[in-house]
């Protein structure tokens, strides 16, 4: 009974409809601090900055729980052997390309041009002045509850993935510090989910800050951004995937009809997880075997996030531009490395990829203002990049099945359907 007399008082809204709520009313704000008097704009921004700290927070355990979780509790490579290792190599060749692909479209477009945003306890990156010695020596920790402190991510990555490697070598005994770091991960997705209420709030006071400093013109860069990404991802799509299931022969109509569905189920939710079953039942309906769809989509999901690690790069770039700040190609390499590590664990989870994003940036020293900044638009970006990671696995859980010769094709799909009806009958 009390159950169904508390139902109904449950708000309708959502988050992301809280956001865009949220958001309209900084531009509001905004606007009338900048035609009435700008230096109001200060007054605004510890709402936004209060965000931002609780965002930091979150970061050190989050990258530490899903790698070492994702990595020691996967087991796969060892476990499944050639398959494993082929998966893996085709996830991190595609991971790449995606990070490529965005660093190239942000640096073509140069969404953020234009925008002020206050630096970050200085104007320079902090590889700036580091040569190749010093950068290379700097991946490892010399302690990581200092690394963890400072919010050095690569430093907590490089420790991590040492860790996981040490857990999966001591076998059963490591399972207990597996189960505690899978614990911990739901845990701060958990506390993710706590901060993000907050987050219309943060996005509002952002926006408005931002709005009132600088004018209108952000939004016609945050709609320049929306697009960039999209495009990105149809280059993607285009001329990465497709050219892939071309070369790997796999019958494009039949598949573009098998992932159809899980596909929008993606888009409309931007939860990779929500698609899941229906891409893992799609696939078998495709002709890959149940053993290798329930060993490659699962290992994709943790490995083979093309469209969000696509953004991350996009993204990154884009908040340094926003604070005038150039980064050199070496500098933009050692964060594309960075960031093709910390993007594995997040798929599933909506805006968790914001956290990782806040993390690398603040590794360069760069504002994590253009984090809420960005946040303001990220629903239109989380469902083209969700989408994209479901097509990605899909894709990637065909070619290990025709690389394994295990990939059925339609005519022996008929075949063995017909032998089934025949059986039943």
């Amino acid at each position: 009974m009390e159950q169904a007399t508390t139902a109904p008082r449950k708000s309708g809204l959502g988050l992301t409809a809280k956001i865009f709520i949220g958001l309209a009313l900084g531009v509001a704000l905004g606007y009338y601090i900048n035609n009435v008097n700008p230096a109001w704009a200060e007054y605004v921004r510890p709402f936004s900055q209060l965000f931002l700290r609780l965002i930091k927070m979150i970061i050190a355990p989050l990258i530490f729980a899903t790698l070492v979780a994702g990595t020691a509790g996967a087991g796969h490579v060892k476990s499944v052997g050639r398959m494993g290792v082929r998966a893996i190599i085709y996830f991190e060749v595609v991971t790449t390309i995606a990070l490529l692909i965005g660093l190239m479209a942000v640096n073509i477009t140069r969404p953020g041009d234009g925008i002020s945003l206050p630096a970050a306890g200085g104007t320079e990156v902090n590889a700036a002045s580091q040569t190749w010695d010093q950068v290379l020596l700097h991946t490892v920790p010399e302690s990581v509850i200092n690394a963890m402190a400072r919010g050095d991510v690569l430093q907590i990555v490089v420790f991590s993935l040492i860790f996981a490697i040490a857990l999966g070598m001591i076998g059963e005994k490591g399972r207990p510090m597996i189960t505690w770091c899978e614990s911990l991960a739901d845990t701060m997705f958990r506390f993710t989910d706590i901060v993000m209420r907050y987050a219309p709030i943060g996005v509002g006071a952002a926006i408005a800050y931002t709005v009132g400093r600088s004018g209108f013109g952000v939004l016609y860069n945050l709609a320049w951004l929306v697009g960039t990404l999209y495009a990105a991802l149809v280059v993607l799509i285009l001329f990465v995937m497709v050219p892939i299931a071309v070369i790997m022969r796999i019958n494009l109509p039949r598949f573009v009809r098998a992932v159809r569905e899980p596909a929008i189920i993606a888009f409309s939710t931007s939860t990779s997880e929500a698609a899941l079953p229906r891409a893992m039942e799609a696939m078998e309906r495709f002709g890959v075997p149940r053993r290798i769809v329930s060993f490659v989509m699962p290992l994709g999901y943790t490995f083979n996030l093309d469209g969000t690690t696509l953004y991350l790069s996009l993204a990154a770039v884009f908040v340094a531009q926003a604070a005038g700040v150039e980064l050199t190609v070496w500098q933009q390499v050692t964060m594309l490395l960075t960031l093709m590590l910390t993007s594995k664990g997040v798929a599933g989870v909506p805006r968790a990829s914001l956290v990782i994003l806040a993390g690398t940036l603040a590794s360069y020293n760069l504002p994590l203002a253009g984090v809420t900044l960005i946040l303001g638009v990220d629903a239109l970006m989380d469902m083209a990049r969700t989408m994209t990671n479901v097509i990605g696995n899909c894709l990637a859980t065909a070619v290990v099945a025709q690389w394994e010769g295990q990939l059925a094709t339609a005519d022996v799909q008929i075949a063995e359907r017909k032998k089934a009806d025949l059986a039943t009958t």
